[in-house]
């Protein structure tokens, strides 16, 4: 089972989807994880494989990391 290398969310558990297009071999589906990255799946007979994945988006909540930018002083 493989999981985002970001937050370590299931990739088979997937939160959103965003777009769905239809291909000769299949779909590819454009999906979101829990930590808001951004990931392209291949989907064709009997597989689905996570062929790119963007980093969370610097707004979303991931341990570690800061929801809104620092105050200027």
């Amino acid at each position: 089972m493989s999981t985002c290398p970001y937050c370590g969310w299931p990739d088979h558990d997937v939160v959103e989807t965003v777009s769905r297009h239809g291909t000769e071999d299949g779909l590819t589906v454009w999906t979101r994880c829990a930590c808001g990255s951004l990931q392209v799946r291949a989907v064709t007979a009997g597989s689905v494989t996570v062929t790119a994945r963007g980093r969370p988006r610097a707004t979303d909540s991931v341990p570690g990391r800061h929801s809104s930018p620092a105050p200027k002083v």
